[in-house]
């Protein structure tokens, strides 16, 4: 597990390491730019020809000391300010100084001439941007952009040829928030962004983690206990923590890998009972029932055989509710685990089932699609929310539920997630591009896993089958959570190498499952 700061608590880092730890500002700058210099030098020629675009305050001032140390390796390097006044923060006017005295070209931004580079550095603004770029330094911005192009592979060591040059941005690329990824009035795309110290909620959510391009996190020298783990860190997964999916004991049977309840697929919605259910099962539970409508039976039946299946005829549902509702009562006692919503539509019965299961079931509810955009129209299904809730809405459904657009929602991932879960007590698996999930426990996690093939019907309903299995063979609903979420990333993935980011389909996925979680044994 890693851990993901906004640019508040990456100062803070920097602010505890100089102050309370002594270790010098320009100390821990040198070694910033000695890895951006070094990224730099391993993609363009030796002579290469290097444009560092730099603001003034400290991530300028890393730029000037990385083209410094290009320029004493031997590349053409050259530094583009804002102006001349010599007005700056300390460390700025410092490196400034001593590449003046090596006698590195610097020039105004108002007096530059366009020529071709290999490489340009972005130095313009690092992590403390908060309003959007304007003026001078937007005008800086949009032209290391069009140095740099937008779009295709950086074609390097062609100088004069007009081929766009390798675009490397210091901390962050110039323009982008640190803190949510957004774009604050324009910003430059980088090949590779060299982040210091720890990675920067920005740069894993989009469109920031698009804007960063390859991501390098250096280690330039803060103390283990100026960045020591907090509460209030966000977090991420990687490979290592596969190791965390529970192993799985020989002295055992079908029951002790749980027994997970799959309520999901109206008619003509068998597809999404049926995903939720092999995901389950793919990711290791015992057993597994669909409660669906009777319509269903047979294409489930011959999909998935190893399902328990217990179906009820849609018209006595609508037409006898209560009876439906003792139906329910009556499933809810066999499982560990329930899945619901997926394809159960937002008809009279969907509605009294949903509000059995919110009103009598007391295990883990992984709460999706149809169940979210019931509780949305009823808003008093709000009122049974407990800490047994894992909700996995995508941004639409957000949108419903909280009154608010999609748009302020994408603004504000995470801040939108660990509101609802304060307010609720439950556990908010917030999906979008990179998902956020927001726990009861009062952890953040952001997910990296993941490919656009997985922007696809039923992916969801995968989604919530993965998590239900991971609680049905033993890991904590919480971390089920978060994990299922990158597990499912990860089978995504895979899927689209072998089947291909336009084709795969979620089936697919499912499938997947397996390839990754045998990783680990």
């Amino acid at each position: 597990m890693n851990y993901l700061v906004n640019g508040r608590e990456m100062k803070e880092i920097d602010r505890r390491s100089i102050e309370e730890y002594k270790i010098p500002s320009l100390a821990l700058m040198e070694r910033a730019a000695l890895a951006v210099a070094g990224e730099v030098a391993k993609r363009v020629p030796k002579d290469a020809k290097v444009l560092a675009v730099c603001g003034t305050g400290n991530n300028g001032a890393d730029g000037i000391a990385a083209a410094r140390i290009l320029f004493l390796w031997g590349m053409d390097a050259m530094i583009m300010l804002p102006d001349l006044k010599k007005q700056g923060s300390g460390e700025f006017l410092a490196q400034l100084e001593i590449a003046e005295r090596l006698g590195i070209p610097v020039c105004e931004y108002k007096d530059f001439i366009p020529g071709s580079y290999d490489a340009v550095i972005d130095g313009i603004f690092g992590i403390g941007l908060s309003r959007n770029v304007e003026g001078v330094y937007r005008e800086m911005t949009e032209l290391l952009s069009s140095l740099s192009g937008n779009d295709g592979e950086p074609e390097t060591g062609k100088q004069g040829t007009g081929k766009r040059a390798l675009a490397v941005a210091v901390d962050m690329p110039s323009g982008i928030s640190s803190d949510t990824g957004k774009i604050l009035g324009f910003a430059a795309k980088a090949d590779v962004t060299v982040t210091f110290g720890m990675q920067k909620l920005g740069q894993a959510l989009y469109p920031g983690r698009e804007y960063c391009g390859e991501l390098v996190v250096a280690d330039i020298g803060f103390p283990a206990a100026a960045a020591k783990e907090r509460d209030f860190y966000a977090r991420r997964y990687e490979k290592s923590d596969l190791k965390r999916i529970p192993a799985r004991p020989a002295y055992s049977n079908k029951g002790t890998f749980g027994r997970v309840l799959v309520a999901a697929g109206t008619v003509r919605m068998a597809g999404a009972a049926y995903l939720s259910a092999l995901a389950a099962y793919r990711c290791g539970a015992g057993l597994v029932k669909i409660l669906t409508e009777e319509e269903n039976r047979v294409i489930l039946q011959e999909r998935l055989p190893e399902a328990i299946l217990s179906t009820y005829d849609g018209e006595w549902a609508d037409r006898c509710e209560e009876e439906f509702r003792d139906f329910i009562k009556d499933q809810l006692s066999w499982a560990d685990v329930i899945v619901l919503g997926p394809g159960i539509g937002t008809g009279a019965h969907a509605r009294a089932m949903v509000e059995a299961v919110l009103c009598d079931a007391y295990v883990p509810i992984i709460m999706d699609a149809d169940a979210i955009n019931l509780a949305a129209m009823n808003r008093q299904f709000l009122g049974y929310f407990t800490e047994n809730i894992i909700l996995t809405p995508h941004l639409g459904e957000m949108a419903r539920l909280t009154g608010n657009t999609v748009e302020e929602i994408r603004e504000d991932l995470v801040g939108t997630a660990k509101r609802f879960t304060e307010t609720y007590g439950i556990t908010c698996v917030l999906k979008d591009a990179a998902t956020v999930i927001s726990r009861k426990d009062g952890k953040v996690f952001i997910n990296t896993s993941g490919s656009p093939a997985m922007a696809k019907g039923g992916s969801g309903d995968v989604l919530s089958g993965t998590i239900a299995g991971l609680i049905a063979i033993g890991m904590e609903d919480c971390e089920a959570a978060s994990f299922g979420a990158y597990l499912h990333g990860l089978a995504g993935e895979r899927a689209a190498a072998s089947f291909g980011v336009h084709s795969m389909l979620a089936g697919e996925l499912a499938d997947c499952l397996l390839e990754v979680i045998n990783e680990t044994v």
